[in-house]
């Protein structure tokens, strides 16, 4: 049996997935924008329509599809410019889920699965906080034995569905004895345990209908079989699931630009200027014809890195290479694209501003550029 997905079921998967966009997100879009956040219900209408978490196996309530479909949900909601539920999803879906998969115990699986593929259950991690950021070193949220039990205290911060979510990956340090980001471990901790809190709703300057929140954990007890893999190995199950949560950045950065630039297309050739379509101009012929060959080019990369994926054979140094590479195309094309719009660009009612705002924290999650920089190198001067 291929590891890889019938292209004609992928496709009518693909449609399926346009359709519900085309009739059921994009007329709600721009007002959960508005809002800064959208519905919880449109997780459980996600769940119904068979778009979260696909590629978990039958046993545990999914498809058992494969990551193909995955990324197709993630594709297409980035393409249609809706990255406010792409990222949310991938987050959901292609890490929590797969952390739980891969690390949990067959308890964790059967507990947290099938409600994950079926929205009743949303998932977020916890990694990210204050004073730290992203630098696992960093890290001051704690995890302290008491008996069977564990109590956690710390805060984080800029969480993706913070708000919404029903259970939290949440990284804290087990032993502070050990340096760096040795001693840490993964909790799995359900929303309603108390001493657990969402702060606000942190505003953006994209991705508005995103819910990105602070949590806090104040004496937030939880049994040690809500330890998702091994104790004080938190970090490597962290570094475990990094490949499949960059490319799937990356992906959706592909399919981001993609759409704005189809968009951008059918603007500069129904807009006038100096008498004519402003795509008659030579300017906007080169820009374009830059941005086609930039999209082209990252798309034939991705697909070779999703391949590799597929197979087992995908390496940090070359997937660190595609979400650099691709996030900062994401950026170029999007400024690009609302250059040509002119003046109209910078009105929201304009697509081509979202696509502008949303593009922006592409270089900074999931590893900012810098730090994929520093990982390529350290392959390519060992080399």
């Amino acid at each position: 049996m291929s590891q890889f997905a019938d292209r004609s079921e992928l496709q009518l998967f693909r449609d399926n997935v346009k359709r519900y966009i085309q009739d059921k997100i994009l007329p709600h879009y721009e007002g959960w924008e508005k809002a800064e956040i959208f519905p919880r219900e449109v997780w459980n209408q996600l769940g119904e329509q068979g778009f979260l978490a696909v590629d978990v196996p039958e046993e545990y309530g999914g498809y058992g599809s494969n990551y193909e479909f995955s990324m197709v949900v993630a594709e297409e909601f980035c393409r249609s410019n809706c990255g406010a539920l792409g990222g949310p999803m991938i987050v959901h879906s292609d890490i929590v889920a797969h952390y739980i998969l891969n690390n949990g115990t067959e308890e964790q699986k059967q507990k947290y699965l099938p409600r994950m593929v079926s929205g009743e259950c949303i998932g977020a991690v916890a990694m990210t906080e204050p004073g730290a950021g992203s630098d696992l070193q960093g890290i001051r949220t704690t995890a302290k034995r008491d008996g069977d039990d564990y109590i956690i205290n710390g805060s984080k911060t800029f969480i993706t569905n913070g708000q919404h979510g029903d259970v939290v990956v949440v990284v804290a340090k087990t032993n502070l004895d050990v340096p760096g980001a040795k001693g840490t471990t993964l909790f799995l901790v359900d929303s309603d345990t108390p001493g657990f809190s969402r702060g606000r709703n942190l505003e953006k300057i994209g991705l508005h209908a995103s819910d990105t929140s602070e949590l806090f954990f104040e004496d937030v007890r939880v049994p040690a079989s809500a330890i998702l893999g091994q104790l004080d190995a938190g970090f490597a199950v962290l570094m475990g699931e990094l490949q499949r949560e960059r490319l799937s950045l990356a992906i959706s950065a592909v399919a981001a630009a993609e759409g704005i630039l189809d968009e951008t297309v059918a603007y500069v050739n129904e807009r006038q200027a100096f008498g004519a379509p402003i795509a008659q101009l030579q300017n906007t012929k080169f820009k374009m014809a830059e941005m086609a060959t930039d999209v082209r080019v990252n798309k034939a990369f991705t697909e070779e890195c999703k391949r590799s994926f597929i197979e087992g054979t995908l390496d940090v140094a070359t997937v660190s290479m595609a979400k650099l590479s691709t996030t900062e195309m994401q950026n170029r094309v999007a400024d690009g694209c609302l250059q040509l719009h002119g003046g109209y660009g910078y009105m929201r009612e304009y697509g081509v501003s979202r696509a502008f705002v949303d593009a922006r924290i592409q270089r900074i999650y999931g590893g900012t550029s810098e730090i994929m920089k520093e990982l390529i190198s350290r392959s390519v001067l060992s080399a």
